[in-house]
């Protein structure tokens, strides 16, 4: 790690530039990282097989590197990252070195003899280094505050992710960007704010489960708020490079012990509020019936998605839960694996008009956490409890439906490639 500028120890989004660049060595496999301050360090180094360079007099992400990681590299070779089309700055030519390269072998070892005189002159000694275009979001200068306001605003732009649906983009991220952004300055970690969650989630919920109207749209919305505050921790991991299959584990295990601890929260409200004679003499207590039916459901419902997620996706995050795989060729002879089936949420055999095809896109935002947070305190504020609570037995009650289909036709399509006698490889 290239840190002998002192423009490496300016801070970008809570993190020094070097500090950013151990994380981005770490986060590709580095087995070691050393942070050369002075170039008289560079006399003590003794590369292994391979050397990993990293300049750190500027801002750098993973992209610049991974790419170069994921090629294979001749022994005595030189791999340099180099600047794309179209790149996320503009303030270097493209194909001109960016700032990291990895060498094997004996050029490792030259690599360290060289770079007293810099990096940028052991690569143009070279004679044919294997140029490779790193990623989006890989690097941008800071030596000035514009260009350290421009690179912020740079690395701000992997806070939205694949999976974030329409309502989660324009409803919950402008919120939660500038929470985030004032966070990451903290030594908070995202771990950290996951539990934060959990504990708003636990108050909301002790607010819910009373019988007061008021009560119980203070405790939802607590737990609307404890949803936006949910966005930060998986946003503050990925701009601090602090991503974690841990993190990613608390952060859905939370989210789905938030929907049931909500569920049961606000049918003990109606129970209280309502009685068990609402719905006329009835042997049983309607409402402690349908918490109960409705915890068997959506446990089942989480253990659905969780065998889903661990088994045939390899994730730990349940927005990547996927309803339908099809089987394609392994890496191996005689090997398979599940793929993704390319399919729209709600599937339609032939094209539909503009208005019905919206729908069928924007329909299933609907049954998400996400929409129904503000639906629930827009129920509650008008004293709709009693829908909240239907709308939520129901909602399990179909989720159980689509799940174990889709866990029974997962189910089955695994025992088929065993009954063929084919491997079938881990995600």
């Amino acid at each position: 790690m290239l840190a002998t500028d002192p423009v490496s120890r300016e801070r970008i989004a809570g993190l020094s530039a070097r500090e950013r660049a151990i994380r981005v060595a770490k986060r590709v496999g580095a087995s070691k990282v050393t942070v050369v301050d002075d170039p008289a360090q560079l006399e003590t180094l003794t590369p292994a097989s391979a050397l990993l360079v990293i300049r750190a007099d500027q801002l750098v992400h993973t992209p610049l590197v991974q790419p170069l990681v994921d090629r294979e590299l001749p022994h005595d070779g030189v791999a340099i990252a180099v600047v794309p089309e179209n790149p996320a700055v503009t303030d270097l030519t493209v194909g001109s070195y960016a700032g990291a390269f990895i060498a094997t072998g004996a050029m490792a070892k030259a690599a360290v003899h060289a770079l007293a005189g810099g990096d940028d002159t052991f690569v143009a000694s070279v004679a044919e280094p294997l140029r490779v275009p790193h990623g989006a979001i890989a690097r941008a200068p800071i030596r000035t505050a514009e260009e350290r306001r421009t690179a912020q605003r740079v690395l701000y732009r992997i806070l939205i992710k694949p999976q974030d649906n329409a309502i989660t983009r324009y409803l919950y991220r402008p919120v939660s960007f500038p929470l985030t952004r004032l966070l990451v300055w903290t030594p908070i970690t995202p771990n950290q704010i996951s539990y934060l969650v959990a504990a708003l989630v636990a108050v909301g919920c002790w607010f819910t489960a009373h019988r007061s109207m008021t009560m119980a749209l203070v405790g939802t919305v607590i737990v609307l708020v404890a949803s936006y505050v949910d966005c930060c921790d998986g946003e503050v991991a990925r701009v601090k490079l602090l991503s974690s299959r841990f993190g990613a584990w608390i952060d859905t295990i939370v989210d789905e012990l938030s929907t049931i601890g909500y569920m049961v929260a606000i049918g003990w409200h109606c129970h209280l509020y309502f009685g068990p004679r609402y719905f006329g003499d009835l042997p049983i207590d309607p409402w402690t019936t349908a918490i109960a039916v409705s915890c068997v459901t959506l446990v089942w419902c989480v253990y659905c998605i969780y065998y889903n997620i661990i088994v045939a996706v390899g994730s730990a995050n349940s927005q990547d839960y996927v309803g339908r795989f099809e089987v394609v060729p392994g890496t191996q002879p005689n090997s398979v694996k599940l793929a993704p089936a390319a399919a729209k949420a709600i599937a339609t055999k032939e094209p539909l008009p503009q208005p019905l095809e919206w729908l069928a896109t924007y329909a299933p935002y609907l049954v998400r956490r996400d929409f129904i947070s503000w639906i629930a305190v827009l129920l509650v504020a008008l004293h709709w409890t009693h829908i909240t609570f239907a709308a939520f037995v129901a909602g399990g009650l179909v989720s159980f439906v689509i799940l174990t289909i889709d866990h029974i036709k997962l189910r089955s399509l695994r025992r088929s490639v065993v009954r063929r006698g084919m491997l079938l490889e881990a995600p």
